[in-house]
């Protein structure tokens, strides 16, 4: 069981920059979960932002994300970061950290494939 609790969303203006946190809690090392971060429109599909691997290599991007956004973790900490630079207003929406529990080497891009998720946190890009 992990519990994971997200933080650091907020109103940016077009190209701004914003770096989302997801802080776990429980007994299980972070190191035993692939992590990923998913966002959600009103009226849209959870869709996958990106991925990182147990140890933090590799790492896995959606195409609208890549070259801006940079996921890392810090296992000691029970963190894992979402850097979001150059932002655009079609990067609003929900933001929500989940963690998947297999032993996959190559992080998925399904939410399906998570097994713990956060409550979200908000991101409003203005243009």
């Amino acid at each position: 069981q992990v519990q994971l609790v997200e933080s650091g969303g907020g109103l940016v203006q077009a190209g701004g920059s914003l770096r989302l946190s997801c802080e776990a809690s429980g007994r299980t090392p972070l190191s035993n979960y692939v992590m990923g971060w998913f966002r959600q429109a009103p009226g849209k599909e959870r869709d996958f932002v990106a991925a990182i691997s147990r140890s933090g290599l590799p790492t896995r991007y959606a195409d609208s994300v890549k070259g801006r956004f940079t996921i890392s973790r810090d296992n000691a900490k029970k963190t894992v970061y979402l850097q979001m630079n150059s932002l655009n207003p079609e990067d609003t929406a929900a933001y929500y950290c989940a963690a998947d529990r297999s032993t996959n080497i190559v992080p998925s891009t399904r939410s399906g494939e998570y097994d713990y998720w956060g409550q979200g946190t908000q991101v409003t890009v203005s243009s």
